[in-house]
């Protein structure tokens, strides 16, 4: 069946959007012209920006090419609470026909707002995004998003409804409910985030459900960075096909880039609508191309909330075109403000999400914890075991899987852990169904 749905996906390349399919040098063009616009848009409508580029030495009449664009100043989420809600709005607010922010667990939320246009073009790349995944008009999905101020939902919702897909905006939560209506309903495309599919599968497994066995073929997972374990055993227990789609608030939501079903080798980035660039994350310096640092997002289109040159935190790399005309992401690999240095030795949640999947009784539910003692750091580990095996795991089964994953931390990644294997569904999850994957409780000024 998933072979199938890439042979359908490979002969229907015609039906593309022309610029899809357009050489370099027709992108490249389109790119420039909307970066000028863009860069004029904010330095006349929105006075940070304004400020901003008087005091780099810069003006939007000094992007003669694309490149000439790493001498504007960098955009970060700092800015955004600086001007708090509605200081980087670029029309007025009656132009304005939606809003969303985010949860402002560090803070003071982050505002974005949308005018009608930037809907229809938000819709417009989600569309094309889920086709990518493998789509089509006439589809079921089960969109397990949060709906609300999240961008998750809505912005999933109002793309797979300009597909043409009949959608069931269950949201997030409830996952006995999720699982009766993925049974009653009969969806072939899931959207959820990676972590929250697995509680799904492991509530199926208790159900009594083979959660290979269902209605769905395609899942497009995004929200949270994931590992490629992670795709493997979400294939392998659910039998589909697990591509990735990225996106963030800041610069539209979701729908800025997602892997295409034939090749599934990193999201396509929607280069017309979004472009990158990836910088050192110390310097600020770009780098060249295939180098791994920080990604950087310009929007090109975006009338409510330009974003000039936002730092992302993501860290990871741009790769060639394959099944578009347009640029990939490398899988990510951390971000550069969550990467934990522990006695001196830099971890990555997504290095010991690999090392857990590594172990078959395990299951990708995990959270980091960090605190220190006296002057040491010290890192922990709170793995779920999976949910079909919880029932029978002993005491001993425990403390041997706690010592397994010990040592192979200690090898491959270099520091020592403390580890326990808790029971299926005792880790908490966000109401968006983000897993909370680090908690650093070091006190602010170490």
């Amino acid at each position: 069946m998933q072979e199938t749905i890439v042979v359908q996906a490979i002969a229907q390349q015609s039906e593309l959007e022309p610029i899809e399919r357009a050489s370099r040098d027709e992108l490249q063009a389109l790119q420039l012209e909307r970066l000028k616009w863009t860069l004029r848009h904010a330095y006349d409508n929105v006075p940070h920006y304004r400020c901003a580029f008087d005091a780099a030495g810069v003006h939007p009449d000094d992007l003669r090419e694309l490149s000439d664009l790493a001498r504007f100043p960098t955009t970060s989420k700092t800015d955004l609470r600086d001007n708090y809600p509605f200081g980087l709005f670029a029309v007025p607010r009656d132009q304005v026909v939606r809003v969303h922010a985010s949860s402002g667990t560090t803070g003071k939320p982050t505002v974005v707002g949308y005018t009608a246009k930037d809907i229809d073009t938000w819709a417009h790349v989600t569309a094309r995004s889920i086709r990518a995944a493998g789509g089509r008009k006439g589809d079921t999905l089960h969109n397990a998003f949060g709906y609300g101020l999240f961008t998750g939902g809505l912005g999933i919702h109002y793309g797979a409804e300009r597909l043409g897909c009949m959608v069931v905006p269950m949201s997030g939560g409830q996952t006995e409910k999720q699982v009766q209506l993925i049974r009653d309903f009969e969806p072939s495309i899931i959207l959820v985030t990676p972590s929250y599919m697995l509680n799904l599968i492991d509530e199926m497994t208790r159900q009594g459900m083979d959660p290979a066995n269902t209605s769905l073929k395609i899942g497009i997972f995004g929200a949270e960075p994931w590992s490629q374990g992670l795709r493997s055993e979400i294939e392998t227990r659910a039998g589909i096909q697990a591509l990735d789609i990225y996106g963030l608030s800041e610069i539209m939501g979701p729908g800025v880039a997602c892997e295409c079903i034939e090749t599934k080798d990193g999201p396509t980035i929607w280069e017309d609508h979004f472009y990158p660039e990836i910088i050192d994350p110390l310097t600020g310096e770009v780098l060249p191309e295939g180098s791994t640092g920080e990604l950087v997002f310009t929007s090109l289109t975006k009338e409510a909330m330009p974003m000039i040159r936002y730092r992302t935190r993501d860290l990871t790399s741009l790769l060639p075109p394959s099944a578009r005309s347009m640029r990939r992401l490398a899988k990510i690999t951390g971000r550069s403000d969550d990467m934990l240095i522990i006695r001196g030795v830099n971890v990555f949640p997504s290095q010991i999400e690999e090392l857990i999947l590594a172990i078959p009784r395990l299951s990708g539910q995990y959270q980091l914890c960090v605190s220190r003692e006296g002057h040491m750091d010290s890192l922990a580990v709170a793995v779920e075991a999976r949910a079909e095996i919880c029932a029978t795991l002993s005491d001993g089964d425990r403390a041997g899987l706690s010592r397994e994953l010990q040592q192979r931390v200690k090898t491959i990644v270099g520091v020592s852990t403390q580890v326990r294997v808790l029971d299926s569904g005792e880790l908490p999850t966000t109401a968006t169904g983000k897993a909370k994957r680090v908690l650093d409780l070091r006190p602010a000024t170490a």
